[in-house]
């Protein structure tokens, strides 16, 4: 690996604002963007309280572009957009031939399926819209993105459960890396708070139904906690190799140092209670990386605020950074944005990347009272990092056994 992959534009929606900057200021203030769910759909559902966005994505788009997309297409554009405009790149400035996408989801279009589906049963088929099928495409939001500034060297949808997002940005490293593309713009997107999917979720009992409390009900790490929160929204990243960015003069906000995939091939929804799947890819990560286990200074978690998922995460952290794990700080985004699902990777890796820009790590939201069990040190109020090079791990898990950790260094 000798091509350098740097971050040079950040794009976001989420529950916390409906740009990155809203969203940084939310997670440092370590506020949650969870609500109660009122309309009366929700109303027999064990839980009915998630982290919807902050803006309405069909307020911020043109109606007629709007009506043609999916909900989750809709905040993928948005959030690439602020991307592509943070990136300062001027359009046609990378040849087309040059330029890639990778905007995973983790669901893809359902609320379009199931709504249109009603329309068919209700109205017929001649009520049926014509754009039906782009918007149930999970490609889709890869495909618009890649319209709207015309990728042609590659246009990529990864598809990984919650470990979506990671895999998009692991899907950049590679095509900047293998000389397929100067620039890739990758992202991940979702929106499914619908009552079916939460009463799928529901039934499987991993959602929390700390109805009465919805602001304090994602708390990663927590001893009290009972299950995660749905989120929704997207995140981008424009990433390019350091030579091209450092030709036009970009602003750099980081360095995507390496990744590291691995499978648990344990369960279909738990994971490897022995952690070997997710110290595998958080290794991976760092030997790709170069880094070395007492080089990483801070870890931006899964950590769902289930008891499985978080205490597999410690346990494989520790068993990757040995005694160095004392001297990390981790965070963990969800108690504030709850689970974005196949957006949730890209969103955090986003946090990661700022923290190490502007050397700040966001506090945990809603950790109260540490699970004896995780032997780390958990940031609950913003945390100052040194001066220095530093490096972190990105960390996204997913049903199904996928495991994707992505590694970053300051510049």
């Amino acid at each position: 690996m000798s091509t350098k992959v740097v971050v040079t534009g950040l794009g976001a929606t989420t529950p916390l604002g409906g740009d990155v900057p809203s969203t940084w200021d939310g997670l440092l203030a370590g506020r949650s963007g969870a609500k109660a769910l009122t309309a009366p759909e929700y109303a027999d559902l064990p839980s009915r309280i998630a982290a919807p966005a902050a803006i309405e994505p069909g307020e911020v788009l043109r109606r007629v572009e709007a009506r043609k997309m999916d909900r989750y297409q809709q905040f993928a554009v948005i959030a690439a957009r602020e991307a592509w405009s943070d990136s300062g790149l001027e359009k046609d400035e990378v040849p087309g031939e040059r330029l890639a996408v990778s905007i995973a989801s983790g669901i893809g279009g359902l609320i379009s399926l199931l709504d249109t589906y009603d329309v068919l049963r209700t109205k017929g088929p001649r009520h049926v819209t014509p754009f039906t099928i782009p918007m149930l495409m999970p490609n889709g939001g890869a495909a618009l993105v890649g319209l709207e500034f015309g990728a042609k060297a590659s246009v990529q949808t990864p598809v990984a459960a919650c470990a979506s997002g990671n895999e998009a940005i692991r899907h950049g490293l590679d095509l900047i890396h293998s000389g397929k593309a100067d620039v890739v713009v990758v992202g991940g997107a979702e929106a499914i708070i619908h009552p079916l999917p939460m009463a799928a979720f529901g039934a499987m009992m991993a959602l929390s139904r700390r109805n009465d409390d919805p602001e304090h009900a994602s708390r990663p790490f927590d001893k009290s906690r009972d299950g995660f929160l749905l989120g929704e929204g997207a995140a981008v990243m424009v990433l390019e190799s350091a030579e091209h960015a450092e030709r036009r003069g970009a602003r750099v906000y980081a360095e995507i140092a390496g990744a590291g995939a691995s499978a648990d091939s344990h369960h279909i929804v738990q994971p490897d209670p022995d952690a070997k799947g997710n110290t595998a890819a958080m290794a991976e990560a760092l030997d790709n990386a170069g880094i070395a286990p007492g080089e990483v200074t801070h870890i931006n978690a899964h950590a769902t605020s289930t008891s499985v998922g978080d205490l597999a995460e410690a346990a494989g952290i520790r068993a990757v950074l040995g005694d160095a794990a004392d001297d990390v700080v981790v965070t963990a985004p969800k108690g504030a944005l709850g689970h974005m699902l196949g957006a949730a990777g890209v969103a955090e890796c986003i946090a990661t990347v700022l923290s190490l820009y502007h050397r700040i790590v966001p506090p945990t939201a809603n950790l109260v009272d540490v699970d004896e069990r995780v032997n780390l040190d958990i940031a609950v109020e913003p945390r100052k990092l040194p001066d220095g090079t530093l490096t972190a791990l990105n960390n996204s898990f997913g049903f199904g056994g996928h495991n994707l950790t992505i590694a970053v260094r300051s510049v």
